[in-house]
């Protein structure tokens, strides 16, 4: 079976997406990885110089990345904070590492290792690390299969979960508070949606660190457009929640096969005895149980506390790196193990007491 890349420029996403999209369903068919989602990704935050890179075997389009250099020899695949998985579409069977083997022949250059960030065993196995590919643990991200009735599974969350919930909606209702989730899945009101959620992240901590999206950002430019994207095919949906007609909690999601995958979730924190993402996600999730469009819930972030009062299922995402040469993995392996040895000779005991550690 021969492998045959062709390597294309990132402005000629657009005109190559009814291949990536075809692919894509015929893999993974995660809805991030859709043309609505990458393309907007590349128009805000490509720097250029990327390649996407199309894998043709027998003229079949079995593969396809996008890939950017990161020093002498070194690639991986591109990977903005805002793509929960990396840009990689593998049709079942092909083996990784010879698959990466011949990217890193085909890609310019001189190369030695190709990284391929962030990938879900659910879709692409994970490989062991021997002969030239090595793998790393990234993160566990949490999910939730929507089965049986919502009385079934809000019964199954812990009593602390339930309790506070009840606290909190009985409260409500002795102030006579009004509260109301909106579900908006009509393009024209995402510029709304996304200036809404720009308002509640400038108030939060996000705002001092730069991360905060606000819809004249690089950030909320993107999540306009793909959310519009998204919407405009029946795929993308808002859920922005109302407390006496205030906004306090808002919602960033898309669809693909079944599966809603939250991307973003900002609430009004300034009320410590309230918790409106919770109270906005017990309604949200009541109503996809009702919908019956949604079988599974995807969070893809790292797992935190608060994912493990919604769900007890989790998987780890893990990196792959692909190495030209075995000798590669091996002297990199080496310096990494110098580098762990030097930094243990010389750290020192950590003296803070045990109570104040955080």
């Amino acid at each position: 079976m021969k492998l045959d890349w062709t390597l294309y420029p990132p402005d000629q996403f657009d005109e190559l997406a009814p291949a990536w999209d075809a692919l894509n369903q015929r893999t993974s068919n995660l809805p991030f990885l859709d043309s609505r989602f990458i393309g907007p990704l590349l128009e805000v935050f490509s720097a250029g110089d990327e390649k996407l890179a199309l894998c043709r075997c027998d003229s079949e389009l079995v593969a396809a990345a996008i890939v950017h250099k990161v020093g002498a020899g070194r690639w991986e695949t591109f990977q903005p904070s805002q793509l929960p998985l990396g840009p990689l579409l593998v049709s079942p069977g092909l083996d990784l590492e010879e698959l990466g083997s011949t990217l890193l022949s085909a890609l310019p250059g001189i190369n030695v290792s190709l990284g391929l960030t962030q990938l879900d065993p659910l879709y692409l196995a994970r490989p062991d690390s021997q002969g030239a590919i090595e793998t790393l643990d990234y993160i566990d991200t949490a999910w939730v299969d929507i089965t049986g009735s919502f009385d079934d599974y809000w019964n199954a969350r812990g009593k602390n979960l339930r309790q506070n919930m009840r606290k909190q909606r009985n409260r409500l209702t002795r102030e006579s508070a009004e509260t109301t989730l909106e579900i908006i899945r009509d393009a024209a009101e995402i510029d709304q949606v996304i200036r809404d959620y720009g308002a509640l992240e400038a108030a939060s901590w996000k705002a001092d660190t730069g991360t905060a999206i606000t819809a004249d950002n690089d950030q909320g430019r993107f999540y306009a457009k793909m959310l519009k994207a998204f919407c405009g095919a029946g795929r993308g949906v808002a859920y922005r929640y109302r407390l006496n007609g205030q906004v306090v909690a808002v919602d960033l999601c898309i669809e693909a096969a079944n599966m809603l995958v939250i991307l973003k979730t900002t609430y009004d924190a300034s009320d410590k005895s309230l918790s409106p993402a919770f109270l906005m996600r017990e309604e949200q999730f009541a109503q996809l149980w009702a919908e019956g469009r949604t079988k599974r819930i995807e969070f893809y972030g790292k797992v935190m506390e608060w994912h493990t009062r919604w769900t007890d299922q989790a998987r780890t995402l893990y990196h792959a790196t692909l190495f030209r040469w075995t000798a590669v993995k091996a002297v990199k392996g080496l310096r990494h193990k110098l580098r762990n040895r030097s930094t243990t000779a010389s750290s020192q005991p950590d003296e803070t007491p045990a109570n104040e550690q955080s």
